[in-house]
């Protein structure tokens, strides 16, 4: 068997491979509660043979979702949770909680609550200028870190990611680009790393011994002046030796303002424009070419930054990025990542691992078309896919 398909140990966890489903955000939650289509979405994928799946986005308070149509961590989301948790259990797959904050990304007209950012900007989903908050805000911020962490305790889940990435509010703190403060959370990167800091160390004491606690971290914004790889490797080791999480996953990219650097391939930017408002609609429309780049696609695309990581640390790294068959998952195992993380291949095919276990030749069909990027609006899905 190969080892990527072979049983691997999570801190405490023992997973059955080393595939895990990245948290995508599954637009099948109207009224921010679970859904029979959320439900079904995550035990498909779970029966497609995958390790771990991740719920995204479940949002600390309700001012940090990217839109209205978001779960946020309460009691009243606590037995759809668990529903879903049961159902990927029952399918032999673990599952975690992607948690966080989404800062100046979030919609703060959709949320009807402003949206935070460590300086004053304007933000263009809601269209109106961010909150600033101050040292309390943002103690208020961590303790709803760590009490969304024990309500995924409470909901069966095995495991919570921290979002501290894509320029979301704990990356948007670390960012010089978008953090001009002046005090403790502000200026060197000590100060503005002490919010990711600061919302791990919660979530870890909160979510207890048992439960697999992760970190999705930028490698870099992929903007000039923004967060930089120099000094994402310094905040990986202070994470590493602050010892509050079992694994980094690497990302790049920001959902603000270069959200292609995430995905790479195609940019969809006729399809984007008309799944959103009209108000953002319009001005998207002035600007998508810049905001929707275009990278070309290759297999493993941020496997090049990775290696700086995996060169530096010694903690579990998963990997993500244009993995799509064994091959690609065998390599980033060969140069030392602990696990790989699969988005876009699985929407087009939930169970594309069960179909390496039968021949670890097949191919993926995904064709990084990213027409599946606007369907956040509505229901995330391949569009492509026809069962």
């Amino acid at each position: 068997m190969s080892d990527v398909l072979a049983p691997a140990r999570l801190g405490p966890l023992t997973l059955r491979n080393r595939v895990l489903k990245a948290a995508t955000f599954e637009g099948r939650t109207p009224d921010a509660l679970v859904t029979d289509e959320l439900v079904e979405f995550h035990r498909e994928v779970a029966a497609g043979g995958v390790a771990m799946t991740t719920v995204a986005y479940c949002a600390v308070a309700p001012g940090g979702r990217t839109d209205r149509q978001q779960i946020w961590m309460r009691q009243e989301a606590v037995p759809g949770l668990r529903r879903l948790t049961d159902a990927v259990h029952a399918e032999g797959a673990a599952v975690s909680a992607q948690l966080g904050h989404a800062g100046p990304v979030a919609n703060a007209r959709s949320n009807g609550a402003p949206a935070l950012a460590p300086s004053r900007m304007f933000n263009p989903l809601g269209m109106r200028f961010t909150k600033v908050p101050d040292a309390l805000g943002i103690a208020e911020v961590v303790a709803a870190h760590a009490r969304a962490a024990r309500l995924a305790r409470d909901s069966g889940f095995d495991a919570v990611e921290v979002h501290l990435g894509h320029n979301y509010l704990a990356s948007a703190f670390l960012s010089p680009l978008l953090n001009r403060r002046r005090d403790e959370y502000g200026g060197t990167l000590v100060n503005r790393a002490r919010v990711a800091r600061e919302l791990v160390r919660a979530v870890r004491d909160a979510a207890g011994a048992d439960m697999a606690v992760t970190a999705k971290l930028t490698m870099e914004d992929g903007v000039r002046g923004g967060f930089s790889i120099e000094e994402s490797l310094r905040v990986a080791r202070w994470l590493q030796d602050d010892g509050a999480v079992d694994a980094i996953e690497l990302t790049a990219g920001s959902s603000l303002l270069n959200p292609m650097a995430i995905f790479r391939g195609d940019a969809p930017r006729r399809n984007f424009a008309r799944a959103l408002p009209i108000p953002v609609r319009w001005g998207f429309q002035l600007v998508g070419g810049k905001f929707l780049r275009e990278y070309p696609y290759r297999p493993g695309y941020l496997l090049d930054k990775a290696r700086r990581f995996r060169a530096e640390l010694t903690m579990p790294l998963i990997l993500l990025g244009g993995i799509t068959d064994l091959t690609g998952a065998e390599q980033a195992r060969a140069e030392g990542f602990d696990f790989v993380a699969m988005g876009r291949a699985l929407l087009r095919e939930p169970d594309l691992i069960r179909r390496w276990q039968v021949d670890r030749a097949t191919p993926s069909l995904c064709t990084h078309c990213n027409e599946c990027v606007p369907t956040i609006y509505s229901t995330t899905r391949c569009v492509l896919r026809t069962s």
